[in-house]
């Protein structure tokens, strides 16, 4: 597996994860290209599994693109849901993105289940393609808990609804500076740059 060097395609649409992915890869004197700046199409998540969508999309980049494509598969993973919405995160949000209507979707079902336990992670999966088609995926995890009310207007998806582990703010109120170390991004990351060295 080569090192992290030159331009990489962000495999992503989402602008929010095309920033946090940039931020990661700074340190190492990588450009992060969006595959919405590049006009590469979403491919259908089809997989039922983090690590699968991660590949497709990362594999669909680095075939249009030419280039090492890194791509995320996240969501939010509540264990009295049976662990929804899981890889359907996204989905939950609707064809327009509507978050607050998936934050809503999740403490409905919380609340239809009378669940004490409102546990939950983030999960990340992040694969690297190169364009001769070899790939590397890596799995990164937060813990934390939901709350209701949704808090804060930093962040995006499910971040408002989720206080990680050992801290009292959600990701939602956290700056990007505070929150992106104890992401499941950032843990993903991790892996993946240990498997480089």
């Amino acid at each position: 597996m080569p090192k992290l060097s030159g331009r990489i395609v962000v495999a992503s649409h989402n602008a929010g994860k095309v920033r946090e992915i940039g931020e990661l890869l700074a340190p190492f004197g990588v450009e992060a290209v969006s595959a919405a700046s590049l006009n590469l199409p979403e491919p259908e998540e089809t997989e039922t599994t983090f690590v699968g969508n991660a590949e497709l999309k990362a594999r669909a980049a680095a075939k249009a693109s030419g280039l090492p494509a890194l791509a995320d598969d996240s969501g939010l993973e509540v264990f009295a849901l049976d662990r929804a919405p899981g890889v359907y995160s996204a989905r939950w949000a609707g064809p327009d993105r509507n978050f607050k209507t998936a934050m809503a979707r999740v403490w409905r079902e919380l609340e239809e289940t009378g669940a004490s336990d409102l546990s939950a992670r983030f999960v990340c999966a992040l694969s690297l393609a190169q364009p001769d088609g070899a790939i590397e995926s890596f799995e990164g995890e937060a813990r934390g808990h939901i709350v209701w009310p949704a808090r804060g207007d930093k962040g995006f998806g499910y971040d408002p609804i989720f206080v990680p582990d050992g801290h009292v703010r959600t990701f939602g109120e956290m700056s990007g500076d505070q929150k992106l170390p104890l992401t499941h991004r950032a843990r993903a990351f991790e892996k993946l740059v240990a498997s480089l060295r």
